[in-house]
């Protein structure tokens, strides 16, 4: 069973790419994010044509998540992230997928930092924790995928001096990320060599290969063992038009 999480950055736009992809690989579940569309113009006939299901949450501009199953459509549990209904950003989505619970994350850039965008990050990151640890209370199979925004360590980008100050490598959102991951999730691209699944339209960051690691797959412990590989599909990151993401993806053992 392959798990895949894929920033889209705009799914209208790069429908495209992703159907090239999604024939390429047959991931079995795929979470993506940021997808820039209403519901309405979210493309799920063109996706159900290639062969999956799909399940979202869109808004326009710079939000929207989805979950997609090959030849399934995933059981909906959670449109939102609880802990604050006044929150209405399209950054979370939760669905059942072949007994798995998949959570499809988009959390919040928080640049320019420090500033509300910052703080506002930090209380989702909160939030998100505060739901995963019900998750792992629950004992439910669990995985936690998407665009965190957040590069974990020094050992997770490029050059860390050239992000300095940047909202992806502050302390507080670092420690937030290591506040989620103690709680006892397996950070399944970390296990396998934590390649990057990032690399920024400026400065010629793809062409030197100056990526950074913010899309992560956390597994909870009753779906850890089952881990078997992890990698990202970096080509995708070359083709033409692409997203400045790369997909990120996991095999279960079924």
């Amino acid at each position: 069973m392959r798990i895949a999480t894929f920033n889209i950055n705009n799914v209208v736009k790069r429908l495209p790419n992703l159907v090239a992809w999604l024939d390429d690989t047959q991931p079995d579940v795929v979470c993506l994010q940021e997808l820039k569309a209403t519901d309405a113009a979210f493309p799920a006939a063109e996706l159900e044509a290639a062969g999956y299901g799909a399940v979202w949450s869109g808004q326009r501009t710079w939000n929207g998540v989805a979950i997609l199953a090959r030849g399934a459509t995933p059981i909906v549990t959670r449109y939102e992230l609880p802990g604050d209904p006044a929150d209405a950003q399209a950054r979370y989505i939760e669905a059942a997928v072949r007994g798995v619970l998949v959570a499809s994350i988009y959390a919040p850039n928080g640049n320019p930092n420090p500033g509300p965008k910052f703080a506002y990050k930090l209380a989702w990151l909160a939030r998100l924790t505060a739901h995963a640890a019900e998750l792992m209370a629950s004992g439910a199979p669990v995985a936690l995928a998407g665009d965190y925004n957040v590069v974990p360590t020094e050992a997770d980008i490029y050059q860390p001096n050239s992000w300095a100050g940047d909202a992806l490598v502050d302390p507080a959102a670092r420690a937030a990320f290591k506040a989620l991951v103690a709680q006892g999730w397996t950070d399944s691209l970390l296990e396998h060599g934590a390649p990057w699944t990032f690399w920024s339209y400026l400065r010629r960051r793809w062409e030197n290969d100056h990526g950074l690691r913010i899309d992560h797959v956390l597994l909870s412990p009753a779906l850890a063992p089952r881990l078997k590989a992890a990698g990202v599909d970096k080509p995708v990151r070359d083709a033409p038009g692409a997203s400045d993401h790369a997909p990120t993806w996991i095999d279960l053992t079924d």
